[in-house]
């Protein structure tokens, strides 16, 4: 599989776009799927017994006390007679061949299609969850289907994509699916990504970022307060996750949902930004993307976008490189610039780019590197 990115390639991204759906089953491709109702017993990794038949759930943050026939705040890892288990092992509920810019990951094999998934369940619960008909929902609930790693590996192959995301509802309750699945892409050249809230816990963070080539976080905000009363989250777990993320290299870009009056203000970003240039780096991209009324939060109006442009020029006045404008297609604000001197990299519009300023990983005009995953990751490691 070359991943390598030929000059002046104008690329239709969006027909990608166009393939993304939810399965009714039946063959997609060579690949039968077998819906089922059935749920997985696969052991889930990271707990601890505590007295009697409770364990402790050691995988994210809550660390959730479970009793024997109960489940974490996930309810997707269940106890059964002190042996916790995962029940959407093999058991995704949505499929889709995405844009891998649709993630967003605009410093990640430009123009190349996701073979993303998820299951159902999710460890937080944003008042502002898009996915919320799946991450709030328990897997008996929804429709699943039998999919096995290899399955999922050989589905991204027959739909000619360089990388399974694990996006959509969130990726960390469905991490021994997730290793699993990342194993057998890597047997077949494919990448993987995890789109994720980033509140997970040390140990099983650091086991499983050798197995990916690219993380993205949803960083909700800034202050404690609203990740508790917005999202029922931490902050500090995830600034401590951002931190392994950087230090283990892997390339790494965050997305703030920027919501009217929650999460906008100017003393709020600066110490943002601030924290982002002095523990992850300058070059790290971020972006800002629009809030749209959704599932708990539908008495907030759409972001502004005067509200995302002055953010932005927070960002970059902090001395970070590469900020972005999301959920407003035409917005100069979703080009790449050289930030020496300010040549237009890559251009997009929605999910099509045109490369006509990048060449071989640089500026073309004045060669200045740009940072990112510009080559298939598994046949060169080496990341500029």
């Amino acid at each position: 599989m070359n991943a390598d990115l030929s000059r002046r390639r104008f690329i239709q991204s969006s027909a990608c776009a166009a393939c993304a759906f939810s399965l009714g089953g039946g063959v997609w491709g060579a690949t039968e799927l077998t819906p089922t109702q059935e749920l997985s017993d696969r052991e889930a990794m990271h707990y601890e017994h505590l007295d009697g038949l409770t364990i402790r759930c050691l995988l994210c943050p809550k660390e959730c006390r479970v009793a024997d026939k109960e489940r974490g705040y996930c309810g997707v890892r269940e106890n059964h007679g002190g042996a916790y288990k995962t029940l959407v092992y093999g058991r995704p509920c949505s499929f889709g061949v995405d844009p891998i810019e649709k993630k967003p990951l605009f410093h990640y094999l430009p123009g190349t299609g996701a073979f993303s998934l998820a299951t159902a369940g999710c460890n937080i619960e944003c008042k502002f969850c898009q996915n919320w008909d799946i991450s709030q929902f328990r897997p008996e609930q929804i429709r699943m289907f039998d999919c096995p790693p290899a399955d999922i590996a050989q589905l991204a192959i027959e739909k000619k994509c360089q990388t399974i995301a694990y996006t959509y509802s969130e990726p960390v309750i469905f991490y021994e699916y997730m290793l699993d699945c990342a194993d057998e892409g890597r047997k077949k050249s494919l990448g993987s990504v995890m789109i994720s809230n980033g509140y997970i816990q040390e140990k099983p963070l650091r086991e499983l970022l050798p197995k990916l080539t690219a993380v993205k976080i949803d960083f909700k905000a800034y202050t404690e307060k609203f990740y508790k009363q917005t999202c029922s989250g931490e902050l500090q777990p995830v600034l401590k996750a951002l931190e392994i993320i950087h230090e283990m290299g892997v390339w790494l870009e965050l997305v703030v949902l920027i919501i009217p009056t929650l999460n906008d203000s100017d003393d709020e970003t600066k110490g943002m930004v601030q924290w982002i240039s002095e523990h992850l780096g300058k070059d790290v991209p971020i972006h800002f993307t629009r809030f749209h009324p959704m599932y708990k939060i539908k008495n907030l109006p759409s972001t502004p976008i005067p509200t995302l442009e002055r953010l932005h020029k927070i960002a970059k006045q902090a001395g970070l490189n590469y900020v972005y404008i999301g959920n407003v297609p035409g917005h100069t604000a979703e080009n790449t610039y050289c930030p020496k001197c300010n040549n237009v990299v890559i251009r997009r519009l929605g999910y099509k780019i045109m490369l006509d300023g990048f060449e071989d990983g640089k500026c073309k005009k004045c060669k200045t590197p740009i940072p990112g995953v510009w080559k298939d990751p598994l046949k060169d490691e080496s990341r500029r």
